[in-house]
């Protein structure tokens, strides 16, 4: 049995653990908090963008664009895949680099030459040095602070790569944030461009609000923890055909399109971001409980060792008393 020395030792060291964990969920839940801000911002004019895209394209199918153009031949695929640059956030790292090395593995059983990784976030960034990846540069600074203009500039150098055939396809790989308790995988098309699916997130799966780790958000972490989902295909409807478009609807779309295309890429940073700080709160919270029950256990063995200790002198006394 250790001694009372040890055990109390052992409470300090819990406690002290338990400070840190619990002020972790707490900048967390904060960070968190500022994340759904900046998504309930973008999200009106993510919903504008899409229907005026839908419309045209659904009222004018003989516009075409140099996005939506597939490649006969994959010869070089690139992809963006969002992760952190920290750590202490559950399996937040771990499924998106999971999923990153199955994209590369079905990707070369499919012949392709040339894979090309763009790592947001410092975690991705070592994995794909140490598996001697092709990098396409250092964009650590995004997971961090995710910014409209430097996605602007990464996205319209994504696209011209594209354009230009460098690129015949490239995929998003990041985490959807539903709520707090909720941040799926998802591995997603960014080029070419189908325009006649749903390009936008369903709004309404989305809980901006919640910010707290509860059981059940814990729970389902632990369960849904590296679910993907795909996209459906659905057609486009029109939503108005009366439109007047000046100059012309092909120069529109010639504008718009790059544009949701970078809304998509910021998105998913946004995205990225709120998840990662979701579970790195779940995580915290966890690791609080989990110090909450050790420190509950530990004050019980503390009680009965120190029991033990009284129970034993005093039976040096009687014993002594009586010889």
């Amino acid at each position: 049995m250790a001694s009372l020395k040890e055990v109390k030792n052992r409470i300090a060291s819990v406690n002290s653990t338990r400070k840190i964990t619990s002020a972790m969920k707490m900048v967390a839940s904060s960070k968190l908090h500022h994340a759904q801000q900046s998504i309930e911002r973008m999200l009106p004019y993510e919903e504008t963008l899409e229907k005026m895209l839908k419309t045209f394209l659904a009222t004018r199918p003989d516009i075409t664009s140099a996005f939506e153009q597939t490649h006969k031949q994959l010869r070089c695929v690139a992809l963006v895949v969002y992760a952190s640059n920290s750590s202490l956030c559950g399996g937040f790292n771990g499924n998106i680099i999971k999923e990153m090395i199955k994209a590369v593995d079905h990707y070369r059983k499919l012949g392709v030459e040339r894979i090309v990784i763009y790592p947001i976030g410092r975690k991705v960034a070592e994995k794909v040095a140490k598996l001697g990846l092709e990098s396409a540069g250092d964009f650590t600074h995004l997971a961090d602070r995710p910014n409209e203009s430097d996605c602007r500039e990464v996205s319209i150098s994504i696209n011209k790569k594209y354009q230009d055939g460098e690129y015949d396809r490239v995929e998003l790989i990041y985490h959807h944030f539903k709520s707090a308790g909720s941040q799926i995988l998802r591995r997603k098309q960014y080029l070419p461009i189908d325009l006649s699916l749903q390009l936008a997130e369903v709004k309404t799966d989305r809980d901006l609000q919640s910010r707290t780790a509860t059981a059940e958000s814990v729970a389902y972490a632990k369960q849904h923890g590296g679910e993907t989902i795909k996209y459906e295909h659905s057609e486009a409807k029109p939503l108005n055909d009366n439109y007047i478009v000046e100059p012309s609807v092909k120069e529109l779309l010639l504008k718009l399109i790059p544009k949701e295309l970078h809304l998509m890429f910021y998105t998913a940073l946004l995205d990225s971001n709120a998840s990662e700080h979701a579970a790195r709160m779940i995580a915290m919270q966890t690791a609080t409980d989990n110090a909450d029950e050790l420190l509950r256990i530990l004050r019980l063995q503390y009680n009965k060792t120190r029991q033990y200790a009284i129970t034993a002198e005093l039976l040096d006394i009687v014993g002594g008393s009586m010889s």
